[in-house]
């Protein structure tokens, strides 16, 4: 076996699993259409915008939250994406999918305080993030 042929099993090989990812993914999008529709998404994202700025300059919350806050926007914006934008159905669920990881870590990391105290919108719209973050808080 040659280093040519090595690169192309391996190659083929990511390739396979990437393939196998957008299919399982696809299948959550159909099978789960309430998680965050594209008129949901479309309506925070002004609200999510202004609490991203917020975060971001929010100097309480560490310096790694911080970080990943700004660099969210940046592969938001970027051309290159996990999942090209045209596929239908499943070309915005990686952005959806990077948004609600994201938002994760910061809440598990910073606790449910800054994103309340930071969130400009309507409580209906703040228990969505949550909901997508994962992180909703319980209800007593």
């Amino acid at each position: 076996m040659t280093w040519w042929d090595a690169a192309i099993a391996i190659i083929g090989g990511i390739v396979l699993i990437y393939a196998v990812l957008l299919v399982l993914l696809a299948l959550y999008a159909r099978k789960h259409p309430e998680t965050v529709g594209m008129r949901e998404a479309l309506r925070l994202l002004p609200d999510l915008l202004v609490l991203l700025r917020r975060l971001t300059a929010d100097r309480t919350l560490p310096r790694g939250i911080r970080i990943r806050l700004v660099l969210l926007p940046v592969y938001l914006a970027s051309p290159i994406d996990l999942v090209p934008d045209f596929l239908p159905v499943i070309g915005y669920a990686d952005d959806v999918i990077i948004v609600a990881l994201v938002l994760r870590s910061v809440i598990r990391r910073a606790g449910n305080g800054p994103l309340e105290q930071h969130w400009p919108g309507s409580p209906a719209g703040l228990a969505l993030i949550q909901r997508l973050a994962g992180t909703a808080p319980a209800r007593g």
